[in-house]
């Protein structure tokens, strides 16, 4: 994949290639504390309450984080923005996995902090590396760039729900069970500590610090850097969205699906598969190779097979898709549904952020556009803290109610649907200047 990825870039290509290398790195043992963690909540600790209620915490101290990241993303070199946030990142992580160690446990506080700075993490990580890429790459290239991101990302995925399920629940009887498959070992393996789990995410941060530092790039789409006062720069984000009212709605509108999809991931997962499906963790973590699966086939195919239809267009079809998945999903308690649903909303939930990202990229000057996405990335914030919110009522604790939460989903989908009905046409218009 990365040596297709030098000969499609004339410019920056050694840049390009380090940067996926970077975040194929981090995202692997990243997407394998991210897998873990929900799941240790919900089996090994029996506190899916506590979780969700760190969870709203946790998202609502991102709200003002979000926003503060979008200007530094503006401000300063990107490059360095990744090492000095991998060096925290992975100092803080490191030594939670080392007290784990010495201590042979870990207080469930300090999983929660290793899943909220990973969050934060997160909350700056993924905005910068698009901004990143739309700096260093040709226009042209903007949409094959998007999809290539989003097939590496999601192939990392796929190896870090494998290596969850594995660590996670380990093997009985040489027997390995993943993605609803059996495979014969010729050995056991012995479930891993949680804090085991997070050294391993540590030492990968070291790692990638030292590929960001040979990254080596010239400036394409830059443009020139705001300079004034915190406030004055924060606010440029959002004079640019409000000059350009319908950039505003289609980005706002087109982040719905993305905003419930982490939901389900941290929330309605694990408890749906512990509570409605009465599995495990091994089918758990199954859930994210067959979302990744989805998303992979997405960034590889969504720019052709929507290539005749409008951005809009292509959103709306599969938003209207993704909903009959979720519909589905509540309704009925069959494995392969579950992993069919999954495999659906990979494929929406990438298919859209590409078509999304790409729009953004040609309309949103790289200048601002972290600020501009810091305004979309607090409302965001603002909708999965609602739907977190929801989701911690006792209701959906009790017996299987958690599957009722994609009937949420698909109410979301729809309020989103509507008002990008209303406004297709002045959309398209945009799309063409």
């Amino acid at each position: 994949m990365i040596i297709n990825i030098t000969f499609v870039y004339m410019q920056n290509k050694q840049a390009i290639t380090l940067l996926f290398l970077a975040n194929i790195i981090s995202g692997l043992a990243q997407g394998i504390s991210m897998v873990a963690i929900p799941w240790y909540f919900v089996k090994v600790v029996a506190r899916p309450e506590f979780f969700t209620s760190s969870y709203v915490v946790i998202t609502f101290l991102t709200l003002f984080w979000g926003l503060y990241a979008g200007t530094l993303i503006d401000r300063y070199s990107r490059k360095k923005l990744f090492i000095i946030i991998n060096a925290v990142c992975g100092l803080i992580i490191g030594s939670i996995a080392l007290y784990g160690f010495h201590m042979s446990y870990l207080a469930d506080f300090f999983v929660i902090l290793v899943f909220g700075v990973t969050i934060f993490n997160y909350n700056i990580h993924y905005p910068n590396l698009y901004a990143f890429g739309q700096e260093i790459t040709e226009s042209k290239n903007y949409g094959k760039l998007n999809s290539y991101i989003e097939v590496q990302g999601q192939t990392t995925s796929v190896l870090a729900g494998a290596f969850a399920a594995l660590l996670l629940t380990g093997t009985q009887n040489n027997v390995l069970e993943i993605a609803g498959l059996s495979f014969v070992l010729p050995f056991d393996i012995i479930a891993w500590d949680i804090y085991e789990i997070f050294l391993m995410d540590a030492i990968t941060y070291i790692f990638v610090i030292f590929i960001f530092m040979m990254i080596k790039y010239k400036p394409i789409a830059k443009g020139l850097v705001h300079k004034g006062a915190l406030f004055s720069r924060l606010m440029g984000g959002v004079v640019y969205l409000k000059e350009n009212p319908i950039i505003f709605i289609f980005g706002f509108l087109s982040y719905m699906l993305f905003a419930f999809t982490l939901v389900e991931v941290h929330v309605l997962l694990p408890s749906y598969v512990h509570q409605f499906l009465k599995m495990d963790g091994n089918v758990y973590a199954s859930a994210e190779i067959y979302y990744s699966i989805g998303a992979i086939l997405s960034g590889v195919l969504v720019l052709r097979v929507f290539n005749k239809l409008t951005t809009v267009a292509s959103i709306i079809f599969l938003l209207i898709i993704v909903s009959v998945a979720f519909y589905a999903m509540a309704i009925y308690n069959v494995l392969w549904v579950f992993f069919l649903g999954n495999l659906t909303l990979g494929i929406a939930n990438s298919g859209v952020r590409i078509l999304r990202t790409t729009f953004l990229f040609n309309h949103v000057p790289n200048n601002l556009i972290g600020r501009a996405n810091s305004v979309f990335s607090s409302l965001n914030i603002t909708v999965r803290m609602l739907m977190i919110g929801a989701f911690a009522l006792p209701f959906f604790n009790t017996d299987d109610n958690i599957r009722y939460g994609y009937f949420i989903g698909v109410l979301l989908m729809f309020l989103t649907l509507i008002p990008l009905l209303y406004w297709y046409k002045r959309i398209i218009s945009a799309e063409k200047n």
